[in-house]
């Protein structure tokens, strides 16, 4: 029974960690038909489509708000099944959406129900499981979000081929309706990729009504009998007994210590600035903030688009997104094996050191291929009538901004009206070959009514729509490039692959245990939302800005940035994280206190 009980607990939590992972990789497919549908038929900005991806990041942050304290407010179990309900319900209004406020809400909820089990499916891991299975456990939870990432990306590659499929039928129909047959086909395509996700959030949602209560939350509330039964359900009683006295010291209050070893398991009395709370905390939360400052997130979310601007085609791209996150599946299972051998300081020194490797020469891959860039900006503002401009990348427009090659060829555009930006590519060998076209309509986006109110308190965070009507257009940057090779392609592939393989042996499943075992009993809940919330602000900050970065500065800037990040990454494991291997929660608590 108690290894049956055990199986189905980490089974439910594994499940939380799968639906992490279908939120941050689902978009990764749906994107590229998302952007080629979504941008004309609701005239989406670059900025706009950057919100849609990180809304499942923003919603991350603003559940991280009140994760913990949801926790120790209705327990760590109904918390669970909250989150299970939220994210069954976001599929439904993702997928029907017409228009962009839905999909953005939908996406947004998504993220809600993300963060709550971002936080509270380690916290009841941590606190369910013994200090010699906490490491797998936590490993495990990681594994299931990289099969949820490789489930994301199958789903994505079954539709691209839908999609190729659907376009090779229609090349014999006439333009304007081998054109509405391939839209058709995309707009498709993307809603059913979500649609695909709904059954692992019913499981989910069922299966935590099934789980017991964390018996240190238990605990903490004077529920002690109940603690002893949840306790006996995965341990046998002597376990059982002994880790429930352990637990009773903790909560203890250091009146009744008598010995240092006992005071360091009292910290009721502590103040919360004392050190055995602040460093552990500051240390948490600096190394969650790193952890998407390393691109992960980013880089999953866009690793289609990116392989597609690195050279490689259609399904070949999808091919690589299925490719990275197998990967990154096979090396947590590395992972799963090495964290409680080697321990957590090893491999989160080992795989930053692996990612910076990866960073830098993606960088360079990609500088190399940007430097082959030609302006064309004053030929396309000498074709600016009314501030608008339209234009297809075609046979005739490529000669007449000085283009001669036989290949391929790309044309990114970043252009503005006044304060309101906008970034557009197009490639010549698209099926569809969609206008290019930019007007004053699709760009100036109307007052909010958040805007509206911090322009009344003259702090004017957003752009005003005032300014943007007047506002003459303006090419801030056109470059016409030769699209990368597939050699090329494949290469930028090699260096995610790397990039994928060092973050799944390292901080993607350390970070998880940093997060769960570096935080006090006292303050464990509130803690780690906090520093998930900094985690979650960090990777939205991020996600939303990537597509106008890569549009104004280009790739290799980004991945120099995520490169420099992530060797402070290395130092900061090497110098001061302190190895927790092996320790109970209370032993790393009374580490920080001495």
């Amino acid at each position: 029974m108690q290894a049956r009980a055990m199986g189905f607990l980490l089974f439910i939590a594994g499940m939380g960690g799968l639906l992490y992972g279908i939120d941050v990789g689902i978009i990764a497919g749906a994107l590229p038909y998302l952007e080629s549908t979504a941008s004309v038929a609701w005239h989406l900005s670059a900025q706009q489509l950057g919100f849609i991806v990180a809304a499942v990041l923003l919603g991350s942050v603003l559940s991280s708000l009140f994760a913990g304290a949801l926790a120790d407010l209705i327990g760590r179990r109904w918390a669970m099944v909250l989150s299970g309900v939220l994210f069954t319900l976001s599929i439904p209004l993702i997928a029907l959406a017409d228009g962009y406020l839905p999909l953005l809400l939908g996406r947004l909820l998504q993220g809600v129900s993300g963060g709550l089990i971002g936080v509270i499916v380690p916290l009841y891991l941590a606190e369910c499981l013994h200090a010699r299975q906490r490491g797998r456990g936590a490993a495990l939870f990681q594994l299931l979000l990289t099969i949820g990432l490789v489930a994301a990306a199958v789903i994505g590659l079954m539709q691209a081929h839908a999609v190729e499929t659907a376009t090779a039928a229609a090349q014999h129909l006439a333009e304007a309706e081998r054109t509405a047959a391939v839209f058709a086909a995309k707009d498709h395509a993307w809603r059913s990729i979500f649609w695909w996700c709904l059954t692992p959030g019913l499981v989910f949602t069922i299966g935590a009504l099934l789980l017991a209560e964390s018996p240190r939350w238990l605990a903490r509330r004077g529920r002690v009998e109940e603690a002893r039964t949840a306790l006996l359900r995965t341990r046998p009683a002597d376990e059982a007994q002994a880790e429930l006295h352990e637990i009773q010291q903790a909560l203890a209050p250091s009146a009744t210590a008598t010995t240092p070893a006992t005071e360091a398991t009292a910290p009721a009395a502590d103040p919360l600035l004392s050190r055995r709370y602040l460093l552990p905390f500051l240390l948490a939360c600096l190394i969650l903030a790193l952890n998407q400052a390393t691109g992960i997130n980013s880089v999953l979310a866009y690793v289609v688009n990116i392989l597609n601007q690195a050279g490689l085609p259609g399904t070949t791209a999808n091919a690589g997104d299925v490719v990275l996150k197998v990967l990154n599946a096979l090396m947590t299972v590395v992972a799963v094996i090495l964290v409680d051998r080697k321990g957590r300081k090893f491999l989160l020194m080992l795989g930053t050191g692996g990612i910076v490797t990866a960073l830098v020469a993606a960088g360079l891959l990609f500088r190399g291929a940007e430097s082959g860039q030609h302006d064309v900006r004053p030929a396309l503002q000498a074709r600016i009538q009314s501030d608008s401009l339209s234009l297809q990348l075609d046979a005739a427009t490529l000669q007449s901004l000085g283009s001669t090659s036989t290949t391929p060829q790309q044309l990114t555009v970043a252009y503005s009206y006044g304060p309101f930006t906008n970034v557009q590519t197009r490639r010549s060998d698209d099926p569809a070959l969609p206008l290019l076209h930019m007007s004053r309509e699709d760009t100036v986006q109307a007052d909010s009514v958040i805007g509206a109110f911090f322009r009344k308190l003259h702090l004017n965070p957003f752009a005003d729509p005032a300014e943007g009507m007047t506002a003459p257009l303006h090419i801030e940057r056109a470059d016409l490039a030769a699209v990368p090779s597939t050699t090329h392609g494949w290469q930028v592939a090699a260096a995610m692959c790397l990039f994928v393989a060092g973050f799944a042996v390292g901080p993607g499943v350390c970070v998880w245990l940093a997060l769960s075992e570096l935080m006090p009993t006292r303050i464990r809940s509130n803690g780690m939302s906090i520093a998930l919330l900094i985690n979650q602000f960090v990777s939205t900050m991020i996600a939303a800005t990537f597509l106008p970065t890569v549009g104004q500065y280009g790739y290799a800037t980004m991945f120099f940035w995520w490169a420099g990040a992530t060797l402070l990454y290395f130092l900061t494991a090497t110098f001061l994280l302190p190895e927790t291997k092996g320790k109970t929660l209370e032993e790393i608590e009374a580490h920080f206190a001495r």
